[in-house]
């Protein structure tokens, strides 16, 4: 994996939320924490995108789901 280096301005309750968070989770540095909580954020907005495009799909399509089935038939 390709690394980075970035420089972040945090308020120091967020700071030492993040070491607290990492003794508690037994992370080996600071930014194991941050890319966790990236890793999150990531996850929530690929839920909402998926959550949309769900909405997208046209209903009228789900009457095809049978086609060259008969009621009683399986595969």
């Amino acid at each position: 994996m390709q690394t980075q280096k970035l420089s972040i301005s945090l308020p120091n309750e967020q700071c030492f939320f993040i070491e607290n968070y990492q003794v508690e989770h037994h992370c080996k540095t600071r930014s194991e924490v941050i890319r966790k909580a990236i890793h999150l954020l990531q996850q929530a907005q690929l839920e909402a995108f998926y959550k949309a495009a769900n909405k997208e799909i046209d209903d009228s399509f789900d009457i095809t789901i049978r086609d060259g089935i008969e009621e009683n038939e399986t595969w």
